[in-house]
């Protein structure tokens, strides 16, 4: 494919209001089909090969209608970035009546400290906690067992605590907190994903990293779990794909992590995916000014390239 291939091709740099995945500002591409906006925004470390798969997403919403809607809103979770626990007040009150909080922990007192000032907030909170793969066995076992014996019942899930399958099918037959699995599903695609229902009670699905809508249902389908629709750090254009995808979801029983925008000093859609009373209205983007978050000429460049050597792999 040709640069040609991408109409009104963006590039854009969207500041953070917090350190989030290590990074203070997220990098995308974006570009408009006969679909509509849509997005391609790989984290910058990704290589080709795992990039290949955000593109085909991207190019599936820019040139295909979305699919059937069971629904016309989405119930969204909170996402608190492992920040000090005095920004949590100030974090939470952007996402508007949400009580399902997600908070990235890296261990027990960082993130019981995060788990504490969030029920000062909001006393009735179902909380997640998103580790990221981050812990050994021993690790997982140890935090998560102190997590239930100080909160109690609060915790909905515990997003990927450890990466190896072993652990986590150990993991699962012992924790008090449901596991839910997310760089098990995005990292193994290529794998047997009937095997996650051994190890894991839900299932986190992104429409960007698992390649589309299509393909995103056909892994549902082959997990077997209930599941979680959540984002990649998204714009507002992305956000929308992600909506659409939960949307389009007969049963889908829990908050999705789809109110990221709140997490941008400024979103491209303005305030169209503002969080209204818990939930995000499931609708088309409508990017605003787009010169206004444009990158500078050499991260144009670099996401040219980047652009092509994925379109190579098409």
């Amino acid at each position: 494919m040709l640069l040609s291939d991408f109409p009104n091709l963006h590039i854009l740099q969207l500041p953070l209001r917090n350190t989030f995945r290590g990074i203070d500002t997220r990098e995308v591409a974006v570009f408009q089909g006969t679909a509509g906006w849509s997005e391609f925004s790989p984290f910058i470390e990704y290589d080709e090969n795992e990039s290949l798969r955000w593109l085909r997403a991207a190019i599936e919403a820019a040139q295909t209608p979305w699919p059937a809607m069971y629904r016309d809103k989405v119930a969204i979770n909170a996402t608190l970035p492992a920040v000090d626990p005095r920004q949590v007040a100030g974090i939470l009150s952007r996402f508007k009546g949400c009580t399902t909080i997600k908070i990235k922990v890296s261990d027990f007192s960082q993130g019981a400290a995060l788990v504490e000032a969030t029920l000062d907030v909001i006393p009735e909170a179902r909380i997640r906690l998103d580790v990221n793969g981050l812990w050994s066995y021993e690790e997982a076992i140890s935090h998560i067992t102190e997590y239930h014996l100080r909160f109690g019942n609060v915790f909905e899930y515990v997003e990927q605590p450890t990466a190896k399958v072993e652990d986590l099918k150990k993991l699962r037959a012992q924790s008090p907190v449901k596991i839910a699995a997310d760089e098990s599903i995005r990292k193994n695609l290529d794998g047997d994903l009937s095997e996650i229902k051994n190890f894991a009670d839900v299932a986190i699905l992104k429409w960007q990293p698992l390649g589309g809508f299509a393909a995103a249902h056909a892994i549902a389908e082959e997990v077997g779990l209930p599941v979680v629709i959540s984002s990649a750090l998204d714009t507002g254009i992305g956000i929308s794909h992600g909506l659409a995808l939960a949307g389009s979801f007969p049963h889908l029983d829990m908050a999705c992590g789809l109110g990221t925008t709140s997490l941008f000093e400024e979103d491209i859609c303005g305030e169209q995916f503002q969080i209204d009373n818990g939930y995000l209205k499931i609708d088309r983007a409508d990017p605003l000014d787009l010169e206004k978050f444009a990158a500078p000429d050499d991260r144009v460049q670099w996401w040219h390239n980047r652009l092509m050597k994925v379109s190579e792999l098409l």
